[in-house]
C-alpha cells in the first residue's frame, strides 16, 4: 500500500492503548484509529490501519494466545469495545455494553475467549469472545484508570482508580471484590502482573518489608501472586495477591535532567507505568520523571536496585513522560521493549542491552506543508499541527526514519515551509498565529522569527527575486532573494531574509502602484514565483489568477477560469524540459477541477495592456472535492500530482489530460504532497489523519479518484435542505477518519485550504489527543467543522453535531428579509422599482416603499418609509411571541419609554435594556428598576435583584429582599457594608440568621450570631444543646468569659459529670477548675476517682483482703482534700466544710435501680462518701454515719453486692464501724436513735461479708464458689444451700477451721428485722397470688383460658409454691388454696401485714439489716462443720429459724437443723 509512513502519535493518558502480539505486530491507538507497525525486522514498518471507532481509542490489547494472535480488541471514549482482525483489518464484533467512556481493557493471558474492560463510571464489563455474550459488574463507585487480568488465574482482574485505590476483583463471583489495597495516594496509572505464579522472596533486606516480617516468602503456601502498581505519587508498589498488603515500595529516583536536578518538591508531570517481562519475575521495568526507563532488580538493594536504559550513548531516551510500554521475545531469541512517550516517539529497546534498537517518530497533527530540500538530497521537511517541524533524512540506509524535530520559538501550527533555493539547510515556515521565521536545521540556534506578523493564518511561504522597496538596495544590480509571505487576511509581505528585525513590505502597495490601480485589490489567498525568478502568478479569494512581471510587478494577464478561492499555483520546472513547457502554470481551486495554463506568448512578449484568459490549456477532470495541493515531477515531462478533499492523490498526464494513477492510502482528507527528488516512482503526501505516506505511483490499484457517491449525496443534501450550500460557504471542511469518498465536497469559494481558520477540526482534534487532560477529550471526526481559531472540544462527553453548527441568530427584520428570497425576475424587478423611487418626483403606481409588497424597500428609502416597515415588522414579531425584537425596533426608532414600557409588561427587561433606562429619565429608570426587580425576583435571582435595588437607593428594601429569602449571610454583609454599627435591624437579621441555623441543627454558627447580636446567653445555650463534651466545654467558657456566671457554673458541670461518666477524671478537673465556686463539686471528683481506683486495684487481686488496708478511704481522702484543694478542718471561707457541705447537699441523689450502669453508681456512692467526709470535718457524727451508710447502700440496692463489699472493707479495714480513722484517731460514739440504727445496720452488713469470707475460708472442696461481683451471696446460699444440696459430707474433716469466729455475729440475728423480713415477704407473695387471680380471671372473661399450656401454668406454680407457708402459718392444710382462698380474704390478710409493717419503728425499715433467715441457716451450716460458733447462737439460729422460716424453700432446707 505505502512504502514507509509516519503515523499519528499514540494517544496520551491511556494506561494501555498498545501492545504486541507474539509475532512482532504493534498495535498502537492514535486518535480515532489503530495503527499495526510491524516490529519484527531490524528497523520497523506501519503496515496498516484498524479504523471504525467514532472516538479517541483508549485501549488496545491482542489475544496472546496460539492460533489467535491476530485478533485483538480496543475500547474507546465513545463507549464502543471492538474486535478486531489485524490480518484482513476487518472488524469482527461490536458491543455497546458501557453507557460511559471507557478507560481500559485487556485480553486475559489464561483465557483465550475473556475480555475485560472498565469505564470511568466505575463499571467492569466481561466480553466472551467466542459467544458475544457480556457480564458487567460494579465493584467500586470510583472512576477506573487501569485494569489487568492476572496471567495465572483466569477469574483475578485487578484494577486501579483515580483515588489511588486498587481491587482485586473475581470476575467469577459476579465481581466479588477479594482484595482492597491501600497504600497510594494518587492515580493509578498501571499495573502488572508477575510472570510467577508463586510469591517467593524478591528482596533481602528486612526493612523492605511491609507487609508482613517473614515478607514474600512465607505466602508461597498460599495461592497469590505479585502485583506491580505504579502511581502518580512517584511510587510503584509490590503486592501480595494472597495477602491483600503491600510488601514493597519503590520511590523513583530523581535523575539529573538537562543539566539540573529534579526537584522533589515541584509536582512535575509524570505518567508512572510499570511493565513486568515475561520469564523475569525479579526485574520490573518503569517509566519516570523526565522519559527515562528504569530497570528495576527487585532482589538488590539501594541505588544497586535500578539501572538506566539507554546508557551507552547519547539521544537514545525518550525526552518526556513515557505513556505505554509492552514487550515481545521474537523467534530469533530477541526480546524487545516497545514504548510510548509524550514526545511523539515510539522506540524500541532490546531488553538484553539496554539499548534502543529504532525510534519511529510520530505526527501529533495535521500534516500542512511537505517539501523537498532543492539543495540537500533526500532532506524531506514537514510542517505539523503539533507546532513542531520534522526534517527527514529520508535517504539514509542505517536508519531509516532519521529525523530531527524542531520547535523552539514556533508555539503554533506549522502551515507553511519554503526551503531556500541556493543556501542548505535554510527552512523558512509560516505558523497559523501569522508568524514568519527561518530556521538553520544544521544548527542548533532558534530560529529568526520577522518582527511583521500577519493577522491570520500563513497559507503560503516562497523565496524569490527582490521588489521595491527592497530591491532598491541591492548590490552591483544583482538582486538578492527576498521571502515572501501570503496569509488569511489577504496579503503577501515581502521580507528580508538578511534583517527580519526589520519591517515588511506589503507588495499591494507596489502593484497599485505599478499599475495605477484605485480599486480594491481581491484579498491573495496563493502565489508562486517562476523558477526563473521572471514573473509571478498570484491567485486570489475570487478564484482569478494575476500574472505579474517582476521586478515592478506589472501586469501582465489574469486568467478568470476558476470561480472559487484558489488554493494552490505552481509552475512547471525548468530543468531538463522542453521550452515549451516552461510556462505552464497549474492551479486548483476549491472547484474539483485543476486547469493548466500555458503564457508562453505572453511572458516572452509582453503584451501593453494586461489580457484575459478564459480558456485553459489543459483541464484536468476526475476529483471530487476542492484541491489543496500540487507538484510537477521533475522527472518527467509534463506530469504532475494533485492532493484533494476527496482524500485521494492523483498522478496525471497533463498533455494528454489522462489519469495515471490514484492512492487511496489515507483515512482524511489530503492536505500537501511533493514528489520524491530522488526516484521517479514515489511521492508523498500528508493530510488530515495525522500521516506522512510515501507511496509508488507504478503499485497503486486505481488510476482514478472515486466517483459518484459524494457528489449525489451532496445533491440529495441540497435538495432537502435548501439553506445547506450558505453553511458550506462558510464551513468547508470535511472532518475525519471515515472512507475517503465521503471527505469533504465541492463547497464554495471564500477560503483557503490548509489555513488555520478551516484547520476544521485539525488541532481540537489534534491537541486533543495530546493535551494534559487524563482522560483526553473527545472529538467527532465525521463531520463538518466550522472554521474557527482552534478552540479544543474539551469535553469528555461526545458532542452534539448539531451544537457544535453555530446557529444563526433570529432576524430583527424577518418580512423584509423574506423578501430578498424570492425568483430572481423578482428580486431585479425591485431594482427597478428602488431606482424609480429614488430618481424621480412621483413613484410608480401602488408602491409605497415600507408597506406591502413593497415593505423591504423601506430599508433603502427614506426614514418614513423606514419607520412603516417597523411597524409592519413590530406586527409580525408580536403574532410570533418574539417581543424582544418588538423592543429592540422600538428602541432603535428612538421609544425609549414605549420599549421599556413592553419589556416590563412582557417580563423581558435586561440588564441591557436597564442600562440604557437612565437615558429617559429618573422617574422611567426608577420604575425600571423596580419592575426589574420583581422579574428577577420571580426568576428567583435575589442577590441580583438585591443589588438593582442599592442603585436606586432602597437600602432597607434590598436588605428584607434578602431577608425574606433566607439570604441572611449576604444581607448582614449589606447593613454591616453600608449602615451604622448599631443599627437595630442589624441585630434582628443576627436573631432571624440564629434561629435558622438553630432549627438546621448548625450550632457553632447560630451561636456565632447571638455572640454578634449581644444575647451571648443565648449563644452558650446554642452550643451546649449537642450536648457532648467539647461543645459543653465551649459552652461553659464562652458563658465565663461573657459574664454569665450561674450558666457557666451549670454547663460546666454538666461537662465535668459527661468526663466523670467516662472517667477522664483529669479532664473533668480541668473544667471545673476555672470556677472558683465548684470547688465542691472538684472534691466530689476527688473522692470518686479516688474511690474508682482503690476499687479497680481491689478487683486487681484475687484475695479477699479481710484487713489488708491500714488506712482507710476516708483518711486518704482528707489527705488529698488538704494537699490539693487546702481543704480541713481549719479551713475557712468558701473552703469551710460547713459551707462546702451546704452547697453539696443541693446535688441530685436519685433513688438506686438496677438499670443505673456501675460508673455511674459509683458516683452517686462517692457524692455521700464527700458528705461523709464533710461531716467528719465539721464534727458532725451522726450524719457521718448516715452518709457512709448511704454510700455502701447505694452500690447494694443497685446490684453491685460484691462492690458494696469492697467499700466496706475500704471503709473499716478493722471490720468495726465505730472505728472511723486510725490516723485521725476518729472512734463514733452515737445517742441518737437514727445514727444509732445507722450504725447498727452497717456494722450488720460489715459482719454479714465477714460470715461468708468466714465460711469460704473454711471450705477446701466447696460446692459454692463465690458469687459474682454483681449477684449477692444470698442468690448463691438459696440456690443451692437453701434447696438442701449441701450436706455433711461436702465438707471435708480435715478442714483447717478457726476455733471461734473473730467477729460478733450475734448483731446478724436481729428479731426485730426478721419480723419486718417475714412480714415483706409475706406482702410480696400475696401480692403476686393477687396478680395472677387478676390474670387468670380477665382470661376467662376474654376465652382465652385454654389457649395453651402456658397460661395455666404460672397460677398454679405460684400457688404450689405458697402452699408450704400456708400449711405452716395456719391452720387449713388440708385444702389447695387455690379452692379456699378468695380475693376479699387475700386483700384482708394484705391489710393486716401492712398495718403490721406500719408499727414497726422507721429505723429497722430506713436501715435494714442482711437476711436474718439466710444469716441463721448460714451459721447452723458452720456450726457442723466448725467449732467456732457458739451454742446460744446456735439456739438463736434455731429460734428464729422455728417463728420466721415459713417461706417454702426455706422450710424444705431448714428441716435437717430443726429435727
Amino acid at each position: 500500500m505505502h512504502e514507509r509512513s509516519l503515523p499519528a502519535s499514540p494517544n496520551w493518558y491511556c494506561s494501555r492503548s498498545s501492545d504486541v502480539n507474539s509475532s512482532g505486530l504493534l498495535g498502537v491507538g492514535a486518535k480515532n484509529v489503530i495503527f499495526l507497525i510491524d516490529v519484527s525486522a531490524s528497523s520497523c514498518r506501519v503496515t496498516g490501519e484498524l479504523v471504525g471507532h467514532k472516538d479517541l481509542v483508549s485501549g488496545f490489547s491482542f489475544c496472546q494466545h496460539a492460533g489467535q494472535s491476530h485478533i485483538c480488541v480496543s475500547s474507546s471514549s465513545d463507549g464502543a469495545v471492538r474486535f478486531w482482525d489485524s490480518d484482513s483489518k476487518a472488524l469482527i464484533r461490536e458491543h455497546a455494553a458501557h453507557q460511559s467512556p471507557v478507560a481500559a481493557v485487556h485480553w486475559s493471558p489464561v483465557d483465550k475467549n475473556l475480555v475485560v474492560s472498565g469505564d470511568e463510571k466505575g463499571i467492569v464489563v466481561c466480553h466472551w469472545y467466542n459467544t458475544g455474550d457480556t457480564a458487567s459488574f460494579f465493584p467500586e463507585p470510583r472512576t477506573i484508570f487501569c485494569l489487568t487480568c492476572s496471567p495465572h488465574t483466569w477469574s483475578s482482574v485487578a484494577v486501579g482508580y483515580k483515588d489511588g485505590m486498587i481491587v482485586l476483583i473475581d470476575v467469577s463471583k459476579k465481581g466479588e471484590v477479594m482484595h482492597r489495597l491501600r497504600g497510594h495516594e494518587d492515580e493509578i496509572h498501571s499495573l502488572a502482573w508477575s510472570p510467577m505464579a508463586s510469591e517467593d522472596a524478591l528482596f533481602s533486606r528486612p526493612e523492605d518489608m511491609e507487609g508482613s516480617a517473614t515478607g514474600g516468602g512465607s505466602a508461597g503456601d498460599e495461592k497469590g501472586c505479585y502485583l506491580a502498581s505504579g502511581s502518580k505519587d512517584q511510587t510503584m508498589r509490590i503486592w501480595s495477591s494472597a495477602k491483600g498488603k503491600s510488601v514493597m515500595t519503590l520511590k523513583l529516583p530523581f535523575l539529573k535532567k538537562r543539566g539540573s536536578a529534579v526537584d522533589p518538591g515541584v509536582k512535575e508531570r509524570l505518567w508512572l507505568h510499570v511493565h513486568w517481562p515475561k520469564g523475569r519475575p525479579t526485574q520490573l521495568v518503569s517509566s519516570c520523571f523526565g522519559g527515562e526507563l528504569v530497570m528495576w532488580d527487585l532482589t538488590r538493594t539501594g541505588k544497586q536496585r535500578w539501572t538506566l536504559f539507554g546508557t551507552s550513548s547519547e539521544g537514545q531516551n525518550h525526552n518526556r513522560i513515557i505513556f505505554n510500554m509492552s514487550s515481545v521475545c521474537l523467534q530469533d531469541d530477541r526480546e524487545l521493549l516497545i514504548s510510548t512517550s509524550m514526545d511523539r516517539e515510539i522506540k524500541c529497546w532490546d531488553l538484553a542491552s539496554l539499548d534502543c534498537c529504532w525510534t519511529l517518530p510520530t505526527l501529533g497533527g495535521f500534516v500542512y506543508a511537505l517539501t523537498f530540500s532543492p539543495v540537500g538530497a533526500g532532506c524531506l521537511a514537514l510542517g505539523v499541527g503539533d507546532s513542531m517541524i520534522r526534517v527527514w533524512n529520508t535517504l539514509t540506509t542505517q536508519n531509516q526514519y532519521d529525523t530531527r524535530c524542531f520547535w523552539q520559538g514556533i508555539k503554533s501550527k506549522v502551515t507553511a515551509l519554503a526551503w531556500h533555493p541556493t543556501k542548505e539547510g535554510s527552512l523558512s515556515f509560516g505558523t497559523d498565529d501569522g508568524k514568519v521565521g527561518i530556521f538553520e536545521v544544521f544548527s542548533n540556534r532558534p530560529p529568526q522569527i520577522s518582527s511583521s506578523y500577519h493577522r491570520k493564518t500563513v497559507y503560503t511561504l516562497a523565496w524569490g527575486p527582490a521588489v521595491p522597496p527592497m530591491s532598491f538596495g541591492a548590490a552591483g544590480g544583482k538582486p538578492s532573494l527576498s521571502l515572501y509571505s501570503c496569509a488569511g487576511e489577504g496579503i503577501i509581505l515581502q521580507h528580508d531574509p538578511s534583517k527580519l528585525s526589520g519591517e515588511a513590505s506589503d507588495i499591494d502597495k507596489l502593484i497599485r502602484d505599478t499599475n495605477n490601480i484605485k480599486h480594491k485589490l481581491s484579498p491573495h489567498t496563493d502565489f508562486s514565483w517562476k523558477p526563473d525568478g521572471k514573473v509571478v502568478a498570484i491567485g486570489n479569494e475570487d478564484g482569478c489568477i494575476e500574472v505579474y512581471e517582476a521586478p515592478s510587478l506589472k501586469l501582465l494577464c489574469s486568467v478568470q477560469q476558476h470561480h472559487k478561492i484558489i488554493n494552490t499555483l505552481r509552475w512547471h520546472h525548468d530543468h531538463d524540459s522542453p521550452p515549451e513547457l516552461h510556462c505552464l502554470l497549474a492551479s486548483g481551486s476549491s472547484n474539483a477541477t485543476v486547469y493548466v495554463h500555458d503564457l508562453r506568448s505572453i511572458i516572452e512578449n509582453p503584451p501593453e495592456s494586461p489580457v484575459v484568459l478564459t480558456e485553459p490549456y489543459r483541464r484536468l477532470c476526475g476529483h471530487t472535492s476542492k484541491i489543496t495541493g500540487m507538484a510537477w515531477s521533475p522527472h518527467h515531462e509534463a506530469r504532475l500530482v494533485t492532493v484533494s478533499y476527496d482524500g485521494t492523490a492523483q498522478v496525471w498526464d497533463v498533455l494528454q489530460e489522462a489519469a495515471v494513477s490514484n492512492y487511496r492510502g489515507h483515512l482524511g482528507y489530503l492536505l500537501c504532497v511533493d514528489w520524491s527528488p530522488d526516484d521517479p516512482d514515489v511521492i508523498w503526501t500528508g493530510g488530515k489523519d495525522f500521516t506522512l505516506q510515501e507511496w509508488k505511483v507504478s503499485k497503486q490499484e486505481f488510476t482514478k479518484p472515486p466517483k459518484g457517491k459524494k457528489m449525489v449525496d451532496l445533491r440529495e443534501k441540497m435538495k432537502t435542505n435548501p439553506k445547506q450550500k450558505r453553511k458550506n460557504k462558510k464551513a468547508p471542511g470535511a472532518g475525519g477518519a471515515a472512507p475517503p469518498e465521503t471527505n469533504g465536497e465541492p463547497v464554495a469559494g471564500g477560503e483557503k485550504v490548509a489555513t488555520g481558520q478551516e484547520l476544521s477540526g485539525e488541532d481540537e482534534e489534534d491537541e486533543v489527543s495530546s493535551t494534559n487532560s487524563p482522560v483526553p477529550p473527545s472529538v467527532s471526526v465525521t463531520f463538518e467543522m466550522q472554521r474557527k481559531p482552534f478552540t479544543a472540544v474539551k469535553s469528555k462527553d461526545k458532542p452534539d453535531l448539531n451544537l457544535l453548527k453555530k446557529k444563526k441568530p433570529r432576524s430583527m427584520l424577518p418580512l423584509s428579509t423574506s423578501m430578498d428570497h424570492r425568483p430572481k425576475e423578482d428580486l431585479l424587478q425591485d431594482c427597478i422599482t428602488l431606482a424609480s423611487v429614488r430618481h424621480s418626483s412621483a413613484p410608480p403606481a401602488g408602491c409605497v416603499p415600507g408597506q406591502g409588497d413593497h415593505i423591504h424597500l423601506g430599508l433603502f428609502s427614506d426614514r418614513q418609509a423606514l419607520y412603516r416597515m417597523f411597524e409592519a415588522e413590530e406586527v409580525g414579531h408580536v403574532e410570533a411571541g418574539h417581543h424582544d425584537s418588538v423592543v429592540y425596533l422600538r428602541l432603535w426608532s428612538g421609544d425609549l419609554e414605549g420599549a421599556l414600557q413592553l419589556a416590563t409588561e412582557k417580563g423581558e427587561l435586561s440588564d441591557h435594556l436597564l442600562s440604557i433606562a437612565p437615558m429617559a429619565g429618573f422617574e422611567v429608570w426608577s420604575r425600571t428598576v423596580e419592575a426589574f426587580v420583581k422579574q428577577l425576583c420571580l426568576q428567583e435571582q435575589y442577590l441580583k435583584a438585591a443589588s438593582h435595588l442599592l442603585s436606586i437607593n432602597k437600602l432597607y428594601e434590598a436588605v428584607d429582599l434578602l431577608r425574606s429569602h433566607k439570604l441572611y449571610r449576604e444581607a448582614i454583609a449589606l447593613v454591616k457594608a453600608r449602615l451604622p454599627a448599631d443599627e437595630p435591624v442589624l441585630k434582628e437579621l443576627y436573631t432571624c440568621w440564629a434561629a435558622t441555623l438553630e432549627k438546621d441543627g448548625h450550632f457553632s454558627a447560630a451561636a456565632k450570631c447571638y455572640l454578634a447580636a449581644g444575647a451571648s446567653f443565648d449563644a452558650a445555650k446554642v452550643i451546649a444543646r449537642k450536648n457532648d463534651v467539647p461543645s459543653l466545654r465551649t459552652a461553659a467558657g464562652l458563658a465565663r468569659i461573657s459574664g454569665e456566671v450561674a450558666l457557666a457554673q451549670s454547663l460546666a458541670l454538666r461537662c465535668a459529670k459527661d468526663l466523670a461518666a467516662a472517667q477522664d477524671w483529669i479532664g473533668a478537673q480541668e473544667v471545673l477548675s476555672s470556677q472558683e465556686s465548684l470547688l465542691v463539686h472538684r472534691l466530689h471528683l476527688c473522692v470518686a476517682a479516688l474511690m474508682t481506683a482503690m476499687l479497680a486495684d481491689s478487683e486487681a487481686a484475687a484475695q479477699p483482703r479481710a484487713s489488708s488496708h491500714h488506712v482507710s478511704i476516708q483518711d486518704q481522702v482528707r489527705d488529698a482534700w488538704e494537699k490539693q484543694f487546702g481543704v480541713s478542718r481549719d479551713s475557712a471561707g468558701h473552703r469551710s466544710a460547713g459551707a462546702l457541705l451546704q452547697e453539696l447537699k443541693s446535688a441530685e441523689s436519685p433513688t438506686p435501680t438496677a438499670n443505673i450502669p456501675l460508673r455511674q453508681v459509683q458516683l452517686y456512692s462517692s457524692l455521700h462518701l464527700t458528705r461523709a467526709v464533710l461531716s467528719w470535718l465539721l464534727g458532725d457524727d451522726g450524719q457521718l454515719i448516715k452518709e457512709l451508710w448511704q454510700a455502701v447502700a447505694w452500690l447494694r440496692d443497685a446490684g453491685h453486692f460484691g462492690v458494696s463489699a469492697e467499700l466496706c472493707r475500704l471503709l473499716f479495714p478493722d471490720n468495726d464501724v465505730s472505728v472511723c480513722s486510725r490516723k485521725h484517731s476518729k472512734v463514733l460514739h452515737h445517742t441518737e436513735e437514727e445514727p444509732e440504727a445507722a450504725a447498727k445496720s452497717l456494722q450488720a452488713f460489715v459482719d454479714y461479708h465477714h460470715l461468708y469470707e468466714h465460711w469460704w475460708s473454711n471450705s477446701i472442696q466447696s460446692r459454692f464458689p463465690p458469687p459474682a461481683a454483681d449477684s449477692g451471696p444470698g442468690d448463691e446460699v438459696e440456690g443451692k444451700a437453701l434447696n438442701g444440696d449441701a450436706t455433711e459430707e461436702s465438707v471435708s474433716p480435715e478442714t483447717q477451721s478457726r476455733d471461734k469466729l473473730d467477729f460478733d455475729a450475734s448483731v446478724l440475728l436481729s428479731e426485730h428485722h426478721a419480723a419486718c423480713q417475714a412480714t415483706q415477704r409475706s406482702v410480696s407473695e400475696i401480692q403476686e397470688r393477687l396478680a395472677a387471680m387478676v390474670l387468670k380471671h380477665s382470661r376467662a372473661q376474654g376465652g382465652q383460658l385454654d389457649s395453651g399450656e402456658k397460661e395455666e401454668d404460672a397460677p398454679t406454680q405460684i400457688s404450689t409454691t405458697a402452699e408450704p407457708l400456708e400449711s405452716q402459718g395456719s391452720g387449713d392444710a388440708g385444702q389447695r388454696p387455690e379452692e379456699q382462698e378468695t380475693l376479699l380474704s387475700l386483700s384482708t390478710k394484705m391489710s393486716e401485714h401492712q398495718k403490721r409493717l406500719v408499727d414497726l419503728p422507721d429505723t429497722i425499715k430506713i436501715y435494714p439489716h442482711p437476711d436474718v433467715v439466710e444469716c441463721c441457716l448460714v451459721l447452723l451450716h458452720l456450726s457442723k462443720s466448725s467449732p467456732s460458733v457458739s451454742e446460744s447462737l446456735q439456739q438463736k439460729a434455731k429460734d428464729l429459724l422455728r417463728k420466721y422460716g415459713t417461706d417454702a424453700s426455706v422450710f424444705k432446707a431448714s428441716q435437717q437443723f430443726l429435727t
